[in-house]
């Protein structure tokens, strides 16, 4: 007798229990009764409040299980804008606008529209990445997986034949994916400190496009990672000087004390995607050891 010759387990696997739970034939008040359920086949069960440490830890695991499986090593995550239009149809909303302030405002999104063309081809380029002596692949795109800017992520790793990540999250009003992601590595959430993480988890390089509410948090939660020593330093690109500098007077954080001057370095302004890529590839590169750089204060 050989090893193969072994079986390799002794149990059913749960989905064959539960295919057979749910032939249960013997239609009696107690088989009736929500309670005779197996409990992970039990959705009144699972949704109860004082189960939302497990489902806490679900939405954890299954994100992180099938990017496992996938083979995805790191990532380059791209935050920004769910409004700011692709260049094609910047116009039209120019021409929807039926006040001037609306109009000004769609003027505004329009002068934007360029970093739509940025992150696509940001995102070809990261996704070119050969795969790693350890099989894995590095820098797969990860976006939000909504419209704008995150659909300009995942579209560019799409025009090169690359997958790419989306983790979507559910909100009052719709969102749907972006037809760009790949469907095996497009996630939805119900908890925004998970899918934050998700965000962070296998980040190797970050990009900051224009954005509102969604990408302040995402990116000064990354700022204080770093600053604090949370997580390790990693380039952060931020796109869009003239737009970041009217909305946040960061030489004013350090006259007032609040920040170090140096923490002024922990990220990059850019404007270009080559200039972007260029740095990511300096950082590691002058690092010596590929996807890793010590933290500040790390030995």
């Amino acid at each position: 007798m050989t090893d193969t010759s072994l079986p390799k387990r002794i149990f059913p696997q749960a989905k064959d229990d539960a295919a057979s739970a749910a032939q249960t034939r013997n239609v009696l008040p107690q088989t009736s009764d929500p309670a005779y359920r197996l409990a992970y086949q039990d959705p009144d069960f699972l949704l109860r409040e004082d189960l939302r440490p497990v489902r806490f830890q679900l939405e954890l695991m299954k994100p992180e299980v099938l990017q496992e499986e996938a083979g995805i090593g790191s990532t380059f995550v791209m935050y920004g804008s769910a409004r700011i239009p692709s260049p094609e149809r910047a116009d039209m909303l120019v021409d929807a606008a039926k006040t001037d302030t609306q109009r000004r405002i769609a003027e505004r999104l329009k002068a934007k529209s360029h970093y739509y063309d940025v992150a696509r081809e940001l995102a070809r380029l990261a996704s070119q990445t050969p795969i790693g002596r350890d099989g894995k692949r590095q820098f797969v795109v990860c976006s939000g997986g909504g419209p704008a800017i995150m659909e300009a992520a995942n579209r560019g790793a799409a025009d090169v034949g690359a997958e790419s990540v989306g983790l979507n999250i559910v909100l009052p009003f719709e969102q749907a994916p972006n037809q760009y992601v790949t469907p095996h590595l497009s996630f939805n959430f119900h908890y925004f400190a998970l899918r934050k993480m998700h965000f962070l988890i296998r980040a190797r390089a970050v990009a900051v496009f224009p954005g509102g509410f969604g990408t302040f948090d995402e990116f000064f939660e990354l700022l204080t990672l770093v600053q604090t020593g949370k997580t390790s330093v990693l380039p952060i690109l931020l796109y869009g000087k003239e737009f970041w500098s009217r909305v946040v007077n960061f030489d004013a954080l350090v006259e007032e004390g609040v920040v170090a001057p140096q923490d002024l370095d922990l990220f990059r302004f850019c404007e270009t995607a080559e200039e972007g890529w260029a740095y990511v590839q300096d950082f590691y590169r002058e690092n010596q050891q590929p996807l890793f750089r010590k933290g500040r204060g790390e030995k």
